[in-house]
């Protein structure tokens, strides 16, 4: 794999890492504020994404 390939793949890992965690910490102030249609549709969201970068990492291994 190429190195400008392999970066790309690591720096949007990274980025979805940061995407994933704040769905969660929205999730957990829509929860603090028993708003518990949005806690559920951010955490749905947030386990969604997490999903999809597990994913993402599988490949990243695979490649390398």
């Amino acid at each position: 794999m190429k190195s400008e390939t392999r970066n790309v793949l690591f720096k949007v890992d990274a980025e979805l890492h940061k995407l994933i965690e704040e769905l969660y910490e929205a999730d957990d102030r829509a929860i603090e504020d028993n708003d518990f249609d949005d806690a559920s549709l951010l955490a749905s969201r947030a386990d969604r994404l997490y999903e999809k970068v597990e994913n993402l990492e599988i490949i990243i291994s695979e490649l390398e």
